[in-house]
């Protein structure tokens, strides 16, 4: 008998074709397996029809860890005695089917970590130690099929010790592309701040010392540099940020291990395994009782952003030292893409580090690590990308045509939806300039080659038409002559939520910063219904706010304040405003501006959930003004931790709207009579039993049984969990995410979903 099978899914740089072989000679088989231009796998057989059955259910009973199959077809025919014995073959170019894709990146296995600590093996320290089930893939791919002559492994000619590994089907890096060793691959040495070399033996060992003595170092990794330095001595991380310009954004460090995590981290059990799972992400954690980094690391947060070592080089920079973690942020400009070229990273980071450590393998990719944080048991994904893109969402419907999203402005990917599944490019970043544009246009064509895609059908993009991905939507729709969708942004989320948990309709809470509403207005606090079949309504919304001074309230939430008490308060409000002029760049002045404008009509208005956590974090001296996205709501959930409802506000809501300047103007009264903490957590009680109320109200109301909560300010534990409590008493189901972010770096998902609801193309 002959089968000839078409293999798609995760199955190139995973270790397939070798598993392939092992299975095929195993049940005495002979044929072939391929690689395709693709990204699928095509095996041809010929033997005895049981032992091809059997290599049928081992193919996916036995497949490698990090293998996905997605669909296997395959077709039998008469045996043509063609082959001798079963090979790899020669990869072929020919691309029929869409849906594959390459591996994310994946952290050092045990084996090459043993390997690497092994003072008898042959890559005893070498930083660049990989196998068939470990290492970069994502960010080495330059075009399919996977292989080392595609990808930036090409100029590493292997040696005769890595060859013979190489062509050892007994060898776990048979056929391994990124095989090297000191001798043949990729290089790692140390320079000034001036890309100058220093004379190092151990350049790597070499660097943990200078981190440890409070040197900052630009350290090149599999997909762009990081910037590190000690969390133990707050001086230098004061000079990164000053040099940086990060004054409260919190820096992502570095452990040791998870014994180390332990030692100022509260880890349980379900952080403990993502921390070392193969994805490695950043995973928030909250600080111990006894924590004794810096407090400058993660400055008046309850949590810090720790990653494990996931390369060989991580583990060597802990060999000499006794730092317990290094601060390890992504080395970016402000709001430019993280560096991954050596000369550029000397041009854009030379003023900023003491040191470079370089390796001459070029990035293909640039890949920023991954963040999470765990509500109870559940994931909550807050950016992804190293370890997760471009790894696809899987949906029960199926698109008719491609469906290209874009995202919005801020923590923007791209999606390609194609059939059943939707392809995430890493995190692109907020789309402000011509670097971070050109990153999101190179993410996109390069998504479009790994999946096989070579034209889109439809295009996706925000409501909003100054947004710069508008624009860039209505070009690749030129290009491509097929229609672009605008979606709305929260609208947008909905759909995201109820195609990732694969439900056929949905009372959505939709809460965050900002998104271009449809009667042109700021909305952020939305209860939306949103079912499978495209229909959207907005079903209520938190009570509309004044943004004095429109974006300039965004960045100052005292102008939140005055707006929204304007009314209320009024001296009692000045005297505040005056009392904490200092806050503001022109002081007095401002203040007199800001009280003439709460009198104008036309200030524009918000129903932003995030702008009245701003507003109330100001209150309650918590934060004056952000320096990064989201920082006053961090901040005061933050405060919230040790707190409890002291205020017991009841919901109040009228015409599906909900109040907040009774919230705000009673949490402004008794800023001075309750503690902050108390106050911080009645206030995200309020707004979070609010939102539940109206949502079950409506729920009940359309005979809907499904509630789920989207949107950044879903990434606040306490509200997610006051909000699932809620609506579980109610008898509902809650959902929230669990494979994408919920703020804005899923919306590109959510886009191309609706875009293909409301062109009837799901099916």
């Amino acid at each position: 008998m002959r089968a000839e099978i078409k293999v798609s899914g995760i199955v190139q740089g995973v270790g397939f074709r070798p598993f392939v072989y092992r299975t095929a000679v195993k049940n005495r088989l002979v044929g072939y397996v391929q690689n395709r231009g693709d990204a699928s796998v095509e095996i041809v057989l010929e033997g005895n029809q049981q032992d091809i059955q059997i290599f049928l259910h081992e193919l996916e009973s036995k497949k490698p860890p990090l293998a996905h199959i997605h669909d296997v077809v395959t077709k039998y025919g008469e045996d043509k005695n063609e082959f001798q014995k079963f090979s790899i073959v020669e990869s072929s170019e020919n691309a029929e089917l869409s849906g594959s894709v390459v591996s994310p990146d994946v952290s050092i296995c045990d084996e090459c970590l043993n390997e690497l600590r092994n003072t008898n093996d042959a890559r005893h320290n070498y930083f660049f130690i990989t196998c068939t089930n470990c290492g970069p893939r994502y960010t080495i791919i330059e075009k399919l099929p996977y292989d080392r002559q595609n990808t930036t492994m090409q100029k590493f000619v292997m040696c005769d010790f890595c060859q013979k590994e190489y062509s050892n089907p007994a060898n776990r890096r048979f056929h391994a592309q990124t095989v090297a060793c000191p001798k043949c691959g990729p290089r790692a040495y140390l320079t000034n701040n001036n890309g100058k070399p220093i004379d190092s033996r151990n350049p790597i060992q070499e660097t943990g010392k200078l981190l440890e003595q409070g040197f900052i170092v630009a350290i090149k990794g599999y997909g762009g540099f990081h910037v590190a330095t000690a969390t133990t001595r707050p001086k230098p991380i004061a000079r990164l940020r000053a040099v940086k310009h990060r004054s409260q954004k919190p820096f992502a460090i570095m452990a040791r291990d998870l014994e180390t995590v332990r030692s100022f981290a509260k880890v349980n059990k379900k952080e403990a395994e993502l921390l070392t799972s193969h994805t490695r992400p950043i995973v928030l954690l909250n600080k111990s009782d006894n924590h004794y980094l810096s407090e400058l690391v993660a400055p008046y947060l309850h949590n810090v952003g720790v990653m494990l070592p996931y390369t060989g080089l991580h583990y060597l920079l802990f060999d000499d030292v006794r730092e317990p973690a290094f601060v390890m942020t992504s080395a970016n400009p402000p709001n430019e893409p993280i560096v991954t070229n050596n000369d550029e990273a000397i041009k854009k980071l030379g003023k900023t580090v003491d040191y470079f450590l370089f390796h001459n393998r070029f990035i293909a990719q640039r890949c920023d690590d991954s963040v999470v944080r765990v509500h109870g048991q559940n994931l909550n994904l807050i950016r992804r990308s190293r370890g997760y893109a471009p790894e696809p969402i899987q949906l029960r419907w199926s698109s008719k045509a491609n469906v290209l999203g874009v995202g919005g402005e801020l923590n923007v990917t791209s999606c390609i939806l194609t059939k059943s599944q939707a392809f995430l490019s890493q995190h692109i970043g907020d789309v402000e300039n011509l670097e971070t544009f050109q990153f999101l246009r190179d993410a996109i064509r390069h998504l479009m080659h790994l999946t096989n895609t070579p034209k889109v059908e439809t295009v996706a993009c925000d409501l909003h038409p100054k947004f710069t991905t508008t624009k860039l939507a209505h070009e690749i729709g030129e290009e491509f002559n097929c229609p672009v969708v605008a979606v709305q942004h929260h609208y947008a989320h909905a759909a995201s939520l109820i195609a990732e948990m694969n439900i056929d309709e949905i009372v959505a809470i939709v809460c965050d910063g900002y998104g271009y509403g449809l009667d042109g207005s700021a909305w952020g606090g939305e209860v939306l219904y949103c079912n499978r079949e495209g229909a959207f309504k907005r079903l209520g919304y938190l009570q509309p706010q004044p943004m004095i001074g429109g974006d300039l309230a965004t960045r100052y939430p005292m102008r939140m304040v005055a707006g929204i008490l304007g009314n209320a308060e009024g001296a009692n409000l000045k005297k505040w405003l005056l009392d904490h002029q200092d806050h503001l760049p022109y002081g007095k002045n401002e203040v007199e501006i800001i009280l003439q404008q709460t009198k104008d009509r036309a200030v524009l208005q918000t129903t932003s959930c995030g702008r009245i956590l701003d507003a109330i974090a100001t209150i309650l001296g918590i934060c004056y003004e952000r320096t990064y996205e989201g920082e006053p709501a961090m901040k005061l959930e933050s405060a919230a931790l040790a707190g409890k409802d002291a205020l017991k506000s009841k919901p109040l809501i009228q015409n599906g709207i909900i109040d907040t300047t009774g919230l705000v103007s009673e949490i402004f009264k008794n800023q001075n009579k309750l503690s902050v903490a108390d106050l911080a957590f009645s206030a995200q009680s309020y707004l979070a039993l609010s939102l539940a109320q109206l949502a079950i109200e409506k729920a009940e109301e359309l005979g809907v049984g499904v509630i789920g909560f989207s949107g950044g300010v879903a990434c606040n534990e306490q509200i997610t969990s006051t909000m699932r409590k809620a609506v579980e008493a109610n008898k509902l189901k809650f959902v929230v995410h669990r494979l994408l972010p919920p703020g804005d770096g899923g919306v590109s998902f959510g886009q191309a979903v609706t875009a293909a609801l409301q062109m009837k193309q799901m099916r």
